[in-house]
């Protein structure tokens, strides 16, 4: 046992996502003060990624989409920094926390929920230009970009310049991209009533997707109710298109369509969090196969890896960075990374570390879909929920309902739940606010501007 617990087992979560946030919380429902828990993650809170589109319309604010780990989880010690190495031979993993001191911490259990990043290409231009829309921060820094763009346009007498401020391309067109340019799209046509000088045909919206669908976790017709709504409010989705190039903001795709724009978002997939691909810092292996599994941990059915030697009765992992049987379909697939799988393995996560620790046998990870829900503007949305064998299709304010309401039962934490109903009660009452700061991203520049130009 770890000594450094008081003898009691030490179960060490790396990720404070779905799946880690969960199993700690269930692990100390379960066995209380007879465990000893450490979260370990490079920022202090969840990201309840569900919300981000809304946060990006300006719906719901910035914080109330974040659960703070260290008051979600009493009893638990969270440390803040990004994990470096993991020697599970050693049963140990290395730390470098945000003042860059160095730690090592051991463990009885270890438990793998590290996540995803975005899946980037190598298409010239968008790593220096484009921004990703999976953190807080993202969604926060596109909405003042949109809204802040919004008053330059209107104040400026140059066509050109007018037009690549109010053009905004998103790349992506499954969940997280669709909602987001839906999102997006919904604010800037409430905002405009607040700008005569513009209108709604100065702003072009762009959404590019090389599938020849948008939100491929839908059936045909709701994938079809979709891009109507899209395209009927004026975005221009193009479909089995590649984007070429993005350098210095122009976009040039392969339908030979090239044009300036001042916004890009980059939805187009995520990949595991590269830390599991470095084997000098991580000695667990991970799948090589092509596909939906590559570079993900193996799972067994219970959530333990799988290693060189078989099953790692001391490491588990769930979520984005792991590949688990879902047994639910029936076939030879593997669970798709959403929160809905995430909250549910954390869960089985936690009940089988229990029963690790009471000896007992571990129980298989075992979940059938119960739907999906999307967003795409206020009053707005689709999707499906499943009831039993029966399947129940949504559309607009039904489905957008049921959207917020689903969401807003799976967030962590009571009173950020009623700060999230709290912003939508404003938000109808009031309506969003059309404020960007885009000046946020650098706080001290009125500061420095003050200060005079530097002395050399």
């Amino acid at each position: 046992m770890n000594t450094i617990t008081g003898g009691k087992p030490h179960v060490l979560i790396l990720g404070g996502g779905s799946v880690g946030l969960t199993t700690a919380s269930e692990l100390r429902k379960s066995l209380g003060s007879d465990i000893a828990i450490t979260v370990v993650d490079s920022r202090p809170y969840l990201t309840f990624a569900p919300f981000l589109p809304e946060v990006g319309s300006g719906s719901i604010d910035p914080r109330n989409a974040l659960a703070p780990l260290r008051k979600a989880l009493s009893g638990t010690k969270v440390v803040t920094g990004a994990v470096t190495g993991v020697k599970s031979s050693e049963k140990v993993i290395s730390v470098e926390t945000e003042d860059g001191d160095d730690l090592e911490i051991s463990y009885d259990y270890l438990v793998l929920g590290l996540g995803s990043v975005p899946r980037l290409l190598p298409i010239p231009g968008l790593a220096e230009n484009a921004i990703g829309f999976k953190w807080v921060e993202e969604a926060v820094a596109v909405r003042d970009r949109i809204l802040a763009n919004l008053a330059e346009a209107a104040s400026t007498k140059d066509p050109r310049t007018r037009k690549r401020l109010l053009t905004f391309t998103f790349i992506g067109g499954g969940f997280a991209g669709g909602e987001a340019v839906a999102e997006a799209e919904d604010m800037v046509r409430d905002a405009l009533r607040y700008y005569p000088d513009l209108h709604s045909s100065d702003v072009r919206f762009v959404l590019i997707d090389a599938a020849p669908f948008i939100f491929p976790e839908v059936s045909e017709e709701q994938r079809a109710y979709a891009l109507n709504q899209l395209r009927e409010r004026g975005v221009e989705v193009k479909l089995e298109t590649f984007v070429n190039s993005c350098e210095n903001n122009v976009i040039k795709t392969s339908d030979d369509d090239e044009f300036e724009t001042d916004l890009i978002v980059w939805n187009a997939g995520v990949k595991p969090n590269p830390l599991l691909s470095e084997a000098e810092a991580f000695d667990i292996p991970v799948l090589s196969e092509r596909g939906p599994k590559m570079g993900k941990l193996e799972c067994l059915p219970d959530l333990r890896v799988k290693g060189a030697d078989g099953a790692m009765d001391d490491v588990f992992a769930g979520g984005d960075c792991a590949a688990v049987p879902d047994l639910a379909s029936g076939e030879d697939k593997i669970c798709p990374p959403n929160a809905q799988h995430a909250v549910r393995q954390g869960k089985r996560i936690a009940d089988n570390v229990t029963r690790s620790v009471q000896g007992r046998p571990l129980v298989d990870y075992y979940h059938k879909n119960m739907g999906t829900m999307a967003t795409l503007g206020m009053y707005k949305g689709m999707g499906y929920v499943l009831l039993g064998d029966k399947r129940i299709e949504l559309k607009g304010l039904p489905a957008w309902a049921a959207a917020r309401a689903y969401h807003l039962y799976t967030m962590p934490t009571i009173g950020r739940k009623a700060a999230v109903v709290a912003d939508w009660v404003s938000t109808a009452i009031s309506r969003r606010d059309i404020i960007g700061i885009p000046q946020s991203t650098n706080p001290r520049g009125a500061f420095e501007l003050a200060a005079g130009p530097k002395k050399k």
